[in-house]
């Protein structure tokens, strides 16, 4: 099978390399988002993916535009699938044309729940139980393409985006070439979703940082567990930001106004919520190193008190 593949991140990365193992998969090329540069200095960082791609000398493609420019550059390629995995970009109709079996995209979430940028999150930040992934035959509208296979799997209390991401993606891997064979082989048909039951999810803004003591804290552990890549979780105190690397929830019920120190001690920075205490193990003040709960309590004890 041909194969032209179109992902950004680390977890596409992490496909586009099963894809390559396959002995019967022939990547043709690869397509995935421009250099950016890093944050500090002027040194371009390309994308996991181009990163993989180089190691497997795969051909790059790197539009700025998904144009009838770039249309031009892949008029030669012929392949049986087109595989999307965090791409980035809408895709057009044009390229959604190319492939002669089928446009695929691998959605991290069981559709119709969780259309868009931020599933995985989301399913943490809700207090889901379950994910999953979805194979998808790609159309036009934003993840509401009809669904050849969902794989489900169980969130863990202890997972965040990056482990939950890693599950998916192992999970993904596992079953993806299978899957491609069925479509191929005509031996699986899509279904249409039941867009009745669709819900959405936004980009991830680093605005939506800020925890909110006056909130749950099952929903604050969530917050930081679904934000813990990126963009992390931080408070006000003092007018300092400080930024929390690690957060756990008490069973101790909250003594005083949300957001005031309970009490501190070596074990940690114990906050009031909006219902139990939770704890700060981990954090940083700004522009300053990360700093466990012993060195907070001995360098930072008069702050919190």
């Amino acid at each position: 099978m041909n194969i032209l593949f179109a992902g950004s991140p680390h977890c596409a990365a992490e496909v586009l390399d099963s894809l390559y193992s396959e002995s019967n998969i022939n990547i043709k090329a690869v397509i995935t988002q421009p250099d950016k540069r890093g944050k500090r200095g002027s040194k371009l960082i390309e994308s996991a993916v181009a990163n993989k791609a180089s190691s497997l000398d795969i051909k790059i493609f790197k539009p700025e535009h998904l144009d009838d420019k770039f249309k031009a550059e892949l008029s030669l390629i012929e392949v049986e699938f087109l595989i999307v995995v965090a791409y980035g970009k809408i895709i057009p109709s044009w390229l959604l044309d190319l492939p002669t079996v089928s446009p695929i995209n691998i959605h991290f979430s069981v559709l119709p729940k969780y259309r868009g940028a931020s599933p995985i999150q989301s399913a943490i930040l809700n207090g889901d139980t379950s994910t999953g992934i979805s194979i998808i035959k790609i159309n036009n509208k934003l993840d509401s393409g009809d669904i050849y296979s969902v794989f489900e799997k169980n969130i863990k209390d202890d997972d965040d985006k990056i482990s939950l991401e890693r599950k998916l993606t192992q999970l993904c891997n596992a079953n993806l070439f299978n899957i491609l064979d069925k479509i191929n082989s005509n031996e699986l048909n899509a279904i249409p979703q039941d867009h009745s039951k669709a819900t959405y999810c936004n980009k991830v803004l680093k605005q939506e940082s800020e925890i909110n003591f006056n909130d749950r804290s099952t929903n604050i552990i969530n917050k930081y567990r679904a934000y813990i890549e990126w963009p992390g979780v931080y408070f006000n105190y003092k007018n300092k930001v400080i930024k929390i690397h690690k957060i756990e929830k008490t069973n101790e019920n909250s003594s005083d106004i949300p957001g005031t120190v309970h009490k501190i001690d070596k074990t940690g920075l114990y906050i009031n919520t909006g219902d139990k205490v939770v704890v700060i193990t981990y954090l940083q003040f700004q522009n300053k190193n990360i700093i466990s709960s012993n060195d907070l309590y001995n360098s930072h004890k008069d702050f919190f008190s």
